[in-house]
């Protein structure tokens, strides 16, 4: 395929993406050589069509017609291209799984994830982003959706899971998501387990 037809097809499909959207030159790779996307979105950068967040790293900017600026992406988007870059699998812990979950509204200055990968830690602005190696049936064996919401009652702790909470968490799930949410985490701590069937039994 000629680089032109590449640049354009690796320009559509970014233009397409969600802005905020965070991406690495591996998120493309099914589409044409490592080196030859890195030239494409060095191009794309240089042109304002995309910025940079750090090495190797870019998003699709979004204006604000509020703030009349561009918004800064989300740590959480950063994350997770950290994390498809180095092929690594991540879930959210602590307040930062609570987050993702609706059950913590708090402004943090540190996201925290559990990771297949190294220790790490990575730092956006005012912001650290910081990977714990786990072992890999804590992440890799469940669902992406079973796991973090097994991170999240591990943040709260087994006596601080209100009647509010698990109605809260209750709506975040779909029928099928609890059906495999409830085989997934058969063998987690018997605690946990109890709450993961009350927030499938509860009407949200």
């Amino acid at each position: 395929m000629e680089k032109n037809t590449l640049v354009n097809l690796i320009e559509h499909r970014i233009s397409d993406s969600e802005p905020g959207y965070v991406f690495s030159a591996i998120d493309y790779t099914h589409i044409a050589e490592l080196n030859t996307v890195h030239q494409i979105l060095s191009r794309l950068e240089k042109s304002g069509k995309i910025k940079r967040v750090m090495q190797g790293l870019y998003y699709v900017p979004k204006f604000s017609e509020l703030l009349q600026e561009y918004e800064e992406p989300s740590p959480n988007e950063i994350a997770f291209a950290i994390a498809r870059k180095n092929r690594w699998s991540v879930v959210p812990e602590g307040n930062t799984a609570l987050n993702q979950l609706g059950l913590s509204t708090q402004v943090s200055a540190k996201w925290s994830y559990i990771s297949s990968g190294p220790y790490a830690d990575f730092s956006y602005k005012n912001v650290k982003i910081e990977f714990k190696h786990r072992t890999t049936k804590q992440i890799s064996d469940m669902s992406y959706k079973t796991s973090l919401l097994i991170q999240a009652l591990k943040s709260l702790g087994k006596d601080n899971v209100s009647r509010e909470d698990l109605e809260k968490l209750s709506e975040r799930f779909t029928t099928e998501e609890k059906e495999k949410m409830l085989e997934e985490s058969r063998y987690v701590t018997s605690w946990i387990y109890d709450k993961i069937k009350a927030i499938c039994k509860a009407q949200g």
